[in-house]
């Protein structure tokens, strides 16, 4: 992968997750969704330019609320310094930003306090501009923004270094700063559409506050996946990739055909329950439009057999993908020099197998 700026969203459970990399993503900058509990020295392996805390439907005190490592908020971006400049600096700190229980959690964890609001907020609001830095700098002070918010605790007190930068009829530390440590907080979500500014909101942050540039397209990450895979493969090795006609395999299958040509091998099976003339379709598809080499398998057969008799849905979800992995692997034997499996996996599953939500 080539080296780019990126912004890592920690997960906590928000339905909204995967649209805040979305936003963030429409405005040109690369993001990664992780799971909130994520290895700390993964984090700064990573090396991200900002953080984003993502919301979640836990309260901060609640059993087995998820946690962040708090070294998240002392992350640094790494650069060469001049002979005898001093490091204690906080230009160079990553910022942070805390959207609902990710400001929650902030408080938290560094010396606040978060208690039960005597009512729950849910749905729109206004938020008064008391401070417009940070990640409010793009409003006026004393403006007043309709937001989203959705959310049963509340900030109480934030720690020491804290200031309002605005607040609402029920939440006085609505958004908050400290702009010394570079860490945010908008007890909203920007990231929704019921917030008409959010995304004002979050440009401030990428661009004022963690000074980015808008200069990452999905383009790029097509041509950066190809090059990955180049690399992992070499120039000699073949690869099989098991295509399902879906958009998480054939996104696979056509990366990594752009990457390996005729040295990738997908294989295609016919299990018996595929739409009519799906099977049809889609080798032709793959055989004539991406001009790719494919192995269309015609196991209805086999498939329907070990069916018979069978009413149970779970057990005849569990026969046929038994059965396709049979199939996969008899047809997989036929490939020579294979070393490599080709796996496409939407991202949504992906995040949603390890979230802490």
């Amino acid at each position: 992968m080539t080296s780019r700026e990126t912004v890592l969203i920690l997960d906590f459970g928000s339905q909204y997750t995967q649209l805040i990399a979305r936003r963030v993503r429409e405005q040109r900058v690369y993001c990664e969704i992780q799971p909130c509990n994520i290895a700390f020295e993964k984090i700064t392996a990573m090396k991200p330019r900002a953080v984003i805390l993502s919301g979640g439907p836990a309260s901060v005190y609640g059993e087995g609320a998820p946690q962040v490592d708090k070294r998240v908020f002392e992350l640094r971006v790494p650069h060469a310094r001049a002979a005898g400049e001093s490091t204690d600096t906080n230009d160079d700190r990553v910022p942070v930003l805390g959207i609902c229980y990710g400001v929650q959690l902030m408080a938290h964890l560094l010396g606040g306090k978060v208690e039960g609001a005597s009512e729950r907020e849910y749905g729109a609001a206004k938020v008064k501009i008391t401070k417009p830095i940070g990640v409010l700098h793009r409003f006026a002070e004393d403006e007043t923004i309709d937001v989203w918010m959705s959310h049963g605790d509340r900030i109480a007190s934030m720690p020491e270094g804290f200031i309002t930068t605005g607040l609402s009829d029920n939440t006085p530390f609505c958004a908050v700063a400290d702009e010394k440590r570079r860490i945010y907080g908008v007890q909203f979500h920007p990231e929704v559409a019921h917030t008409p500014q959010g995304a004002q909101i979050l440009a401030a942050f990428l661009f004022d506050v963690a000074k980015l540039e808008p200069s990452w397209t999905p383009g790029t990450f097509s041509e950066e996946a190809v090059a990955a895979v180049k690399a992992t493969v070499g120039a000699t090795d073949q690869a099989i990739c098991g295509l399902s006609g879906g958009v998480d395999s054939s996104v696979a299958a056509v990366i990594c055909h752009r990457a390996l040509g005729d040295r990738l091998t997908c294989i295609f099976v016919d299990n018996g329950v595929l739409r009519k003339g799906e099977f049809e379709q889609v080798a032709a598809t793959f055989r004539e439009t991406f001009h790719m080499k494919l192995i269309a398998v015609d196991a209805r057969d086999r498939f329907l057999s070990a069916l018979a008799g069978v009413s149970d849905p779970e057990q005849k979800r569990k026969i046929i993908g038994r059965v396709f992995i049979e199939v996969f692997e008899d047809e997989a034997k036929k490939v020579q020099n294979a070393r490599f499996l080709v796996q496409g996996t939407l991202y949504p599953d992906v995040i949603e197998s390890v979230s802490s939500g």
